[in-house]
């Protein structure tokens, strides 16, 4: 059946029908289809996504639809999206195990993949809307960011492997383009598609978009994303795409992974992070959210600490690819030779995670994909000021990231932005 006939998206109706005779599926759930419950859970901008329940397990199947679901069929996508998905997920799985689900199977005509059913777990950014606090995420994501990254780039891997992973995901070129365009450049015009809370946030948007400082920052870093592949990305990471309970964390959606720079996805998760703290004040129905502001800049500092401890780890233990080789360091007696370089990539890592971090703010508030975080906020003078108190931040740390030196810093920043009052 799958990998035989062409694409066809499947729905409730027709997943146990189509699916039947899939022995991966077969084997995780039970055999008998008829016996088994499906149920559409798929709530993002692309993918169709079923959880599929029988007498001996459950299972997830997650599919590509033709084009971009948010918008309909009228921006049309490649289906090859779920062939780079399963493998980010299978590169991610073995640079950092036990950070992804687990895949049963994937087919490449029909676009989909089996994977395993991750419970109880649920959706971060929904947690921390809710106001939970989870001791092991910054320690949990800190560790696969610079697993994965470290592991996926020159540094580790022999340049022959690493040219040939670059050519495989140098193709996923329509997702990239969604990131080229709709967070780096989108945000700061008039672009058709492009949403905010309006009329409040209407003088600050027209101040951020003549903003010449900003737009050639965010230009620049569209530079950078688009000429640095140092390592495969996972190119989506934030808060919607990392599934948690209280001891586990788990990575989830890569389908725009690609090559590119370190310190995009590092920018990208720590953006979600200071835009939750930024939103508390719009989820304070059930009482005051200071504890929780508190947690996440708490968790900020960590992710970024575990990051950095990790990666010198693992430069000081794996670095067997052929960028700083210890044939030119350490094997020369020169230890601190190897320390100094690493200082300078690190440092670099973090001057650049801080201007995708800004620019990773604003699309979210300005542009075509907002969040929840946000979103969920039901009055909109008040999701209008947790809006742009984050907009502001987002503009500092983007503009003047080669003047800040620290993430207390940034943090600090943070906190004094969120007191102010109004607009």
């Amino acid at each position: 059946m799958t990998g035989k006939l062409p694409f066809e998206a499947l729905s409730v109706e027709t997943l146990a029908t189509r699916l039947g005779t899939n022995e991966a599926l077969r084997a995780k759930i039970g055999k008998d289809a008829t016996q088994w419950k499906v149920r559409e859970v798929g709530d993002g901008n692309l993918n169709l996504v079923f959880i599929v329940e029988g007498a001996s397990g459950t299972a997830v199947v997650k599919q590509a639809l033709p084009y971009v679901r948010l918008v309909g069929d009228s921006w049309p996508l490649p289906l090859k999206r779920s062939f780079f998905e399963y493998h980010a997920l299978t590169r991610q799985e073995a640079r950092a195990p036990g950070s992804v689900p687990a895949i049963h199977h994937f087919d490449e005509v029909q676009a989909l993949i089996i994977m395993e059913y991750l419970s109880p777990h649920i959706i971060l950014r929904r947690a921390l809307i809710e106001g939970r606090q989870l001791p092991n995420i910054a320690r949990d994501i800190g560790l696969f960011m610079a697993r994965t990254l470290f592991r996926g780039s020159d540094l580790s891997m022999t340049a022959r492997d690493r040219k040939a992973d670059l050519a495989l995901f140098a193709d996923n070129v329509e997702l990239c383009d969604i990131t080229e365009n709709l967070v780096f450049s989108d945000p700061y015009f008039d672009a058709k598609m492009n949403r905010h809370t309006s009329p409040q946030l209407d003088s600050l948007v027209a101040e951020l978009r003549a903003d010449r400082d900003l737009k050639v920052e965010a230009q620049r870093l569209k530079h950078i994303f688009a000429a640095n592949a140092e390592t495969l990305l996972h190119g989506d990471l934030h808060s919607g795409s990392i599934m948690v309970t209280d001891t586990e964390t788990r990575m989830i959606d890569p389908e725009f992974a690609f090559y590119g720079p370190m310190a995009f996805d590092v920018g990208m998760l720590l953006a979600n992070f200071w835009m939750s703290f930024f939103s508390q004040r719009g989820h304070e129905q059930q009482g005051k959210r200071d504890a929780m502001r508190a947690y996440l800049l708490d968790v900020i500092v960590e992710t970024w600490a575990v990051f950095r401890a990790e990666f010198s780890h693992l430069w000081r233990t794996e670095r067997t690819g052929m960028l700083y080789q210890k044939s030119l360091f350490e094997d020369q007696g020169d230890r601190l030779g190897a320390e100094q370089a690493l200082d300078h990539v690190l440092h670099q890592i973090w001057t650049d995670l801080l201007g995708f971090a800004g620019i990773e703010v604003h699309r979210r508030i300005l542009g075509l994909a907002h969040n929840a975080d946000f979103e969920t906020i039901a009055d909109e003078d008040l999701r209008a000021s947790c809006e742009a108190k984050a907009l502001k931040f987002g503009r500092h740390i983007a503009v003047n990231r080669r003047q800040i030196h620290s993430i207390d810093e940034v943090n600090n920043l943070a906190a004094l932005i969120e007191q102010e009052s109004g607009i």
